[in-house]
């Protein structure tokens, strides 16, 4: 990579939002906008990459389940390359740079170049997500708590703090999770709760978006009816039965 620039070198590791453009900070827009690469993520709206100048550089690097094209020793490598020999690279992520997105790992790497990191939060799908279909993670009197956990592990195993959770009466929200629903499904259902309420939700706040609401008994039934795929999540607990589909699958449960 040859240098183009006497500029300083800078990252800036950006939060999108769950997937809808508006969803974005202020602060990440402000960023954008006077960034000379932008390094993009696949679950990123692509309208966001307006606001950077035209004369940005603009890479994609995104992951998605089983497509690793792009490693993350990769991404690191291109992060620094492009910031030593271009200035400001805007790293651009889905939901928050902190939770589950690796953002850490890219920011030390940075380090190991001295080159300065500001981090920009963003609205993680873990919250976003199931708040926009009006499922609050924490309830007065339902959930005075919630866990957010991976699905499936760096070596493809469900997450062992899957198991303690499902033992909580915490709100669990689970990501990356949608291709072993069946097996985690089954967790819930050895600790006796097969009628906790269940909401699995796919490409939230996009135009893409896909809702199934059951019960652990019948989510997977209904996850397969909606033809619900990745990018989706799950969100376990009773403060899913504040859904307005929830009360419909009840009735049509018990209508059988």
């Amino acid at each position: 990579m040859i240098q183009q620039t006497n500029k300083q070198p800078k990252v800036t590791l950006a939060g999108a939002g769950p997937g809808d453009a508006e969803l974005i900070t202020l602060k990440a827009i402000r960023a954008l906008s006077v960034a000379d690469v932008v390094l993009y993520d696949a679950l990123i709206n692509e309208e966001l990459l307006d606001y950077a100048p035209k004369t940005a550089i603009k890479v994609y690097v995104g992951k998605r389940s089983g497509d690793h094209t792009f490693l993350q020793e990769n991404i690191n490598q291109l992060m620094v390359d492009y910031a030593l020999n271009y200035g400001h690279v805007v790293r651009l992520k889905g939901g928050d740079p902190f939770v589950f997105g690796r953002g850490f790992e890219e920011l030390e790497f940075a380090a190991k170049y001295n080159i300065p990191v500001q981090i920009i939060p963003g609205i993680s799908s873990s919250i976003g997500v199931p708040g926009l279909q009006n499922i609050p993670v924490t309830h007065r009197g339902l959930s005075e708590s919630f866990w957010v956990i991976t699905g499936t592990t760096s070596d493809g195993k469900i997450s062992k703090d899957l198991y303690d959770a499902s033992r909580s009466n915490a709100t669990v929200v689970v990501l990356m999770g949608i291709h072993k629903l069946e097996q985690i499904a089954a967790i819930f259902k050895n600790e006796g709760k097969h009628n906790l309420p269940v909401a699995v939700i796919q490409s939230g706040s996009t135009e893409n978006e896909k809702v199934a609401v059951g019960v652990v008994d019948t989510i997977v039934e209904q996850v397969k009816g909606a033809n619900i795929t990745s990018p989706a999540l799950i969100v376990f607990g009773e403060v899913v039965s504040l859904h307005t589909q929830f009360k419909a699958h009840n009735d049509a449960v018990n209508a059988k």
